[in-house]
């Protein structure tokens, strides 16, 4: 007996080539109301509040044990080959190419991500969404492209706070608790780290998540089935579905910066 019909097959397959088309016209929608979203600012600027200053305290604290983790792990490492010297230097540069883009827009995904899918999901499932359209009024231009182009601008700022900070907590390791020279530490970073390369890589990175982690709430939210179990598996889904695509993303971003 057979598990499946070659009917099945076809029906899910249409379904889901519907569901990327249907995701792309609302990401195509998205870009599209940018200008719609600046003349309301004060939307914009509130959730950037909701998102950003919300996801800092986890953003710094990790960004400070991932700096006592990187400078404790690197020194043991270095010191095996006389190089504690570039710890400075080693501690910048993983925190700027990898860690800080990285491990940012991951926490960022956990915890504004899916309170984003929650709050529009609730909205779907309070009618919310179905009274706005009832009403004339767009809830794609109302309530999803001021929170779209918000994540977009405070991911990013988030990634800057996780990156200062790791380099801070790599500081007090390396300097005030292993007791390295504080001179060598600072002019290896300033000498190894590249402004354009790897600060700009780190920012374009960080932009590029914001894009996918921030859309993947929105669309999950969106499209949650108006029922608790629908929202607390859009919630699961945007976990899931964002961490995924950013290490993908991470892993092609990488090989193209690198091999420019």
């Amino acid at each position: 007996m057979s598990w499946w019909k070659p009917a099945d097959v076809g029906f899910a397959t249409r379904r889901k080539l519907a569901d990327i088309g249907a995701g792309a016209r609302l990401f195509a929608r998205l870009i599209a109301l940018f200008p719609a979203a600046l003349r309301r600012p004060a939307l914009v600027r509130d959730q950037v509040h909701f998102l950003g200053n919300y996801s800092l305290s986890i953003i710094a604290v990790s960004g400070l044990f991932v700096g006592f983790v990187m400078a404790l792990q690197g020194y043991y490492t270095l010191e095996d080959f006389g190089s504690t010297a570039a710890l400075g230097q080693l501690v910048a540069l993983s925190l700027l190419r990898e860690l800080g883009p990285v491990i940012t827009a991951l926490l960022f995904a956990g915890r504004a991500g899916t309170s984003l899918t929650a709050e529009i999901g609730l909205m779907r499932a309070g009618e919310q969404l179905s009274a706005m359209e009832m009403m004339a009024v767009d809830p794609v231009r109302y309530i999803l492209a001021p929170r779209f182009w918000a994540g977009i601008i405070a991911m990013p700022v988030l990634s800057l706070v996780f990156n200062a900070v790791g380099v801070i907590g790599g500081w007090l390791v390396a300097v005030v608790m292993i007791g390295l020279d504080e001179g060598p530490f600072w002019s290896q970073m300033q000498g190894g780290v590249d402004v354009f390369s790897d600060l700009g890589n780190s920012i374009i990175k960080s932009v590029v998540f914001a894009f996918t982690v921030t859309f993947v709430a929105l669309l999950q939210g969106y499209t949650a089935k108006p029922t608790p179990e629908g929202v607390s598996r859009a919630t699961t889904r945007t976990v899931v579905m964002a961490s995924l695509a950013v290490l993908g993303l991470d892993f092609l971003l990488t090989a193209v910066m690198f091999s420019v």
